[in-house]
């Protein structure tokens, strides 16, 4: 008997910034906001079933699209209701997932400003590849 595998894939096709700070979900965007000239708003919790007890778990979210370039900005909660999304990255608050083309220098300059903000400890670039819970940021 022939056998079929399906591979299930993931859009992981973005580019994925860390984010260590002690400030709440909504007055890091909200500073984003003012110090970024972004319009982050808060979307939909992100529901993922998560751990060995396969408790639901929720993280906040918030979104913002670019028209002009179809870029795609997430903001997400690291630390959901029961359990962390991406668990080998315990000391990470959010991450910003931007999807379509962003080239170094815009990068750059968004990492640069981030680590602006004062209360932000640390802004890094991340390759997403390389996480064993890359499965849980595919948006």
């Amino acid at each position: 008997m022939n056998k079929i595998y399906l591979k299930d894939s993931l859009d992981l096709d973005f580019v994925l910034i860390a984010i260590t700070t002690t400030l709440k979900d909504y007055v890091f965007c909200h500073k984003m906001n003012t110090s970024l000239n972004l319009d982050l708003q808060r979307i939909e919790d992100q529901e993922l079933v998560l751990g060995a007890k396969r408790k639901i778990s929720y993280f906040s979210r918030y979104y913002q699209l670019f028209e002009d370039t179809e870029r795609e900005f997430f903001v997400l909660s690291n630390r959901g209701t029961e359990s962390l999304l991406v668990d080998e990255l315990p000391s990470v608050d959010f991450f910003i997932l931007i999807y379509q083309f962003i080239d170094q220098e815009d990068l750059d300059e968004l990492l640069k400003r981030l680590k602006q903000i004062s209360e932000v400890q640390v802004a890094a670039l991340l390759d997403v590849n390389k996480l064993k819970s890359k499965e849980n940021l595919a948006q």
